[in-house]
């Protein structure tokens, strides 16, 4: 748990590596960490996901928190914390991933769009609530559910995020977002990931500081 804790205190941003490659996750990886990020996941549908979930988790491990995305059956999640990862996120809420994630000591982001489903994501475990996709939950509607929302309750934005967007959701209430296209894709250059990262990561810490 610490060093979850850890993690989000120290930047809650969550780079989402879609497409990434085993050959090339300690790369895309080490740029990442020495930009500060300290939460990476792997989707699923990613090209060996595991070994890289592994890869990373060995390497960097000890000082970041490393999982998957797009896991959807609770047989994955067990498969995700056996490579070494303790992060599990989904598009959509499905309690049995849930369980399962907190079951193994894992920490569990499910996808959300309304108050109910944010409700129930919170009854049964989750960490974050991965709102998503945000192109179609607008700032507005962030700060109505934010109302209602515990006020510990980590909100994540996810889907179509750059570093200009990030200001008005994190005015809304969400304090982390998840961060796809606009921080790596595979045909990115490594010189090009580390470059967006780090844009990333001082508009945040802008942001956090105001």
């Amino acid at each position: 748990m610490k060093a979850w804790n850890d993690a989000m205190a120290h930047n809650p941003l969550i780079a989402i590596l879609r497409g990434l490659t085993p050959e090339t996750a300690i790369d895309v990886a080490g740029v990442l960490v020495e930009a500060g990020f300290r939460i990476i996941e792997v989707p699923l549908n990613s090209p060996n996901p595991l070994v890289s979930i592994s890869k990373i988790a060995d390497r960097f491990g000890d000082r970041i928190v490393v999982g998957a995305g797009t896991v959807l059956s609770a047989d994955k999640v067990e498969a995700v914390v056996d490579a070494g990862g303790k992060l599990i996120v989904a598009p959509n809420l499905k309690p049995g991933v849930g369980e399962m994630t907190i079951k193994l000591g894992g920490h569990w982001c499910p996808g959300v769009f309304s108050p109910t489903e944010a409700f129930d994501a919170l009854e049964h475990g989750a960490s974050v609530l991965k709102f998503f996709p945000a192109e179609m939950v607008p700032p507005g509607a962030i700060s109505a559910m934010r109302a209602v929302l515990p006020k510990d309750a980590i909100v994540a934005a996810v889907g179509g995020i750059t570093p200009e967007t990030m200001a008005d959701y994190h005015r809304a209430g969400s304090n982390s977002f998840g961060l796809g296209s606009a921080l790596y894709k595979p045909d990115y250059s490594v010189e090009e990931i580390a470059r967006r990262a780090k844009t990333f990561v001082a508009a945040f810490r802008e942001l956090a500081d105001q």
